[in-house]
């Protein structure tokens, strides 16, 4: 049994019952690790001090907002992830590295043991888990949720209460809400009733649209293989980045998702999210996108994308298989070099100019103007091409239509021979 565990811990009312639940079931020192995703101030106020008072030895806030946005929100980015074609995993992409640095703190303290607060219903449980298994397998994963008999909110504020443990939760139904910087979500209360509109008051990063400023703003950003490094040509860390772009998009109602998902657990479940900046940052890549990459290679990032977006949600940020898949986006990125400016109006976010010195696009091929590169009549076998095996099977249908014996008529059109029309 674990005689040192260190917990995922938040500060809310789960994880402030999971410190003393543990050294009371396990008679361990317990540590509490805290990685600040963007979060905010207020959420992180103090949170040192609540674990220690519900009974921590320790607790310690890492800052993670610079390695969070640009190695595992970014790289997320380029590959174009979107879950179940809505959802922008704010989430689920934060959840690797903050089970990785619980992992590294309980290996700096010499813990034997590792905690979560996560439900037996929910995704999270499958991110940190899978999490320590690749980088610390040797170290006891304890589920409090899977093993206590605390059933709800009521009991937990009960215990809490019974060991005169400071909250400031309530017994209230509220929402449920994870924060970083690249996004917040919304699950609970009325939310569970698919048939409730959403509450106006649920939102918190975005504006109404139907209140939103009634002229368009227009934001510019500049890629570097598929990063973004400036916004409106000012040089920024990818964590100042967006931050700054959620104040931006989120005035003008940008980011907003309701959505029915499949959990990996197999229930359905609805979750509210916004993600104002990062809306953005996806429309002006894929903007980008369009002028650097060619036909064939946008196929595949596209196909690439569905199995990194589930891998993603499912917890496999390290796997092999993600990894084999990031490299393949990240030789795409090479050529994802230029400056982008998406128009932000009233709930939309919609790329208005693209240039790039990797652009494959050419005005000479494409104008419909005389020119002097194309020669239309080229065409005519470019199509006869292309289109016969429509061609062979059609001939064959007609073939088995006619009097036995007697071949289909064909036509001569253009100097080519086709079947002739019915």
């Amino acid at each position: 049994m674990a005689k040192r565990v260190v917990v995922a811990y938040s500060g809310g009312l789960d994880t402030s019952a999971v410190i003393p639940w543990l050294k009371e079931n396990y008679g361990c020192e317990v540590y509490g690790v805290v990685g600040d995703v963007g979060q905010g101030a207020e959420e992180l106020k103090g949170v040192e001090k609540k674990a220690i008072n519900s009974g921590a030895e320790d607790c310690v806030v890492v800052d993670l907002k610079r390695e969070f946005a640009e190695e595992y929100c970014f790289p997320m980015l380029i590959s174009g992830a979107i879950y179940e074609s809505r959802y922008l995993l704010g989430t689920s992409i934060a959840r690797p590295i903050l089970a990785k640095a619980q992992v590294e703190y309980a290996l700096k303290i010499g813990a034997d043991g590792l905690c979560h607060g996560c439900t037996g219903k929910g995704n999270d449980q499958v991110r940190f888990e899978s999490t320590y298994a690749a980088l610390a397998p040797n170290l006891e994963v304890i589920a409090p949720w899977r093993i206590w008999d605390l059933r709800g909110r009521e009991d937990l504020l009960k215990y809490l209460a019974d060991r005169k443990i400071p909250t400031t939760a309530t017994a209230k139904k509220i929402y449920s809400r994870d924060r970083n910087l690249w996004h917040i979500s919304h699950e609970g209360a009325a939310l569970e009733d698919p048939w409730n509109t959403v509450p106006d008051d649920i939102w918190m990063l975005t504006a109404h649209p139907w209140e939103a400023p009634s002229k368009f703003e227009d934001v510019s950003v500049t890629f570097v293989e598929g990063r973004p490094v400036k916004l409106n040509s000012k040089a920024m860390s990818g964590d100042e980045l967006v931050i700054k772009l959620n104040q931006i998009a989120g005035r003008h109602g940008v980011g907003r998702v309701d959505i029915v998902e499949n959990r990996l657990v197999g229930m359905k479940s609805r979750g509210c999210y916004e993600t104002p900046g990062g809306t953005v940052l996806m429309e002006a890549l894929r903007g980008l996108e369009q002028l650097v990459l060619d036909r064939e290679t946008t196929y595949l990032r596209e196909r690439l994308a569905v199995e990194f977006a589930r891998d993603i949600y499912n917890g496999q940020w390290f796997t092999p298989k993600r990894e084999a898949l990031w490299a393949a986006f990240n030789q795409i990125s090479r050529v994802m070099n230029g400056e982008i400016v998406v128009r932000l109006y009233k709930g939309t976010a919609t790329t208005v100019r693209r240039k790039s010195p990797n652009s494959l696009f050419s005005e000479a091929f494409a104008t419909f103007s005389k020119d002097e590169v194309y020669d239309q009549k080229d065409a005519g076998g470019f199509i006869r091409l292309y289109s016969l095996p429509s061609r062979i099977a059609a001939l064959n249908e007609l073939a088995k239509r006619s009097p036995k014996g007697k071949k289909p008529d064909v036509v001569v059109k253009a100097g080519r021979r086709g079947a002739k029309s019915k």
